[in-house]
């Protein structure tokens, strides 16, 4: 989604400099709170050489894709609706991250002013984050859950083709012990009929010799 807005020029500045009627409306709109929008990479801003992370709070915009990227505390967030949540965007960063969104076709604005006052900025006066994670764009993050979940199929198969492979392996080594224990068996059956057929002939009064004879001739 983002590559479609990257590819497209930003409508709310002409060559002249002349701001869209919607710039307009939203620093009107900011005026209510005492707040007011200047152009981050105009002549007259940078002339002042401020540092970003010196400033509060930048809205981006490209098309009709507004989002903002604000100092909560001592740190700052991009605070994209197209992620899947806050990106913490380090101090060494934020100019590369804003000189990033510029050559994209962003437009950047600096919000002057007193921000009102929100919980999220007051709690992380007090404390820091850690983002193990960076979020992904919403599109992003359900195109590689849907393939974690075509790789999980696809593990399922090989798993239930393999348990089939071992019932088959199984099987096999259960016939082959039944065999050798038949086997075994039938040793054993034909080692009771020779004693059988000795004992029998020994009853008749034929030697001993007689009967290994008789025994190496079979």
């Amino acid at each position: 989604l983002e590559s479609v807005f990257f590819k497209q020029p930003s409508g709310n500045m002409d060559d002249s400099g002349f701001f869209s009627i919607q710039v307009s409306s939203h620093n009107n709109a900011l005026k209510v709170w005492g707040l007011e929008l200047i152009l981050f990479n105009s002549p007259e801003y940078q002339r002042l050489r401020i540092d970003p992370i010196n400033e509060r709070s930048f809205i981006c915009n490209y098309k009709e894709h507004w989002f903002t990227v604000r100092k909560l505390g001592k740190q700052w967030f991009n605070l994209n609706s197209l992620l899947t949540g806050p990106e913490l965007i380090s101090d060494t960063y934020l100019a590369l991250f804003l000189a990033q969104l510029q050559q994209e076709g962003y437009s950047i604005f600096v919000v002057k002013g007193d921000l009102p006052d929100c919980e999220a900025d007051q709690l992380l006066q007090m404390i820091r984050v850690q983002q193990m994670h960076r979020p992904k764009l919403i599109g992003e993050e359900l195109a590689q859950l849907k393939e974690q979940r075509v790789q999980k199929t696809d593990l399922e198969r090989v798993l239930e083709a393999n348990d089939g492979s071992a019932m088959l392996d199984e099987d096999e080594e259960d016939l082959q012990r039944a065999l050798a224990l038949s086997r075994q068996e039938i040793d054993m059956e034909d080692e009771e009929a020779d004693l059988r057929r000795a004992i029998q002939l020994s009853m008749q009064g034929i030697s001993i010799g007689c009967i290994l004879h008789l025994r190496l001739k079979d």
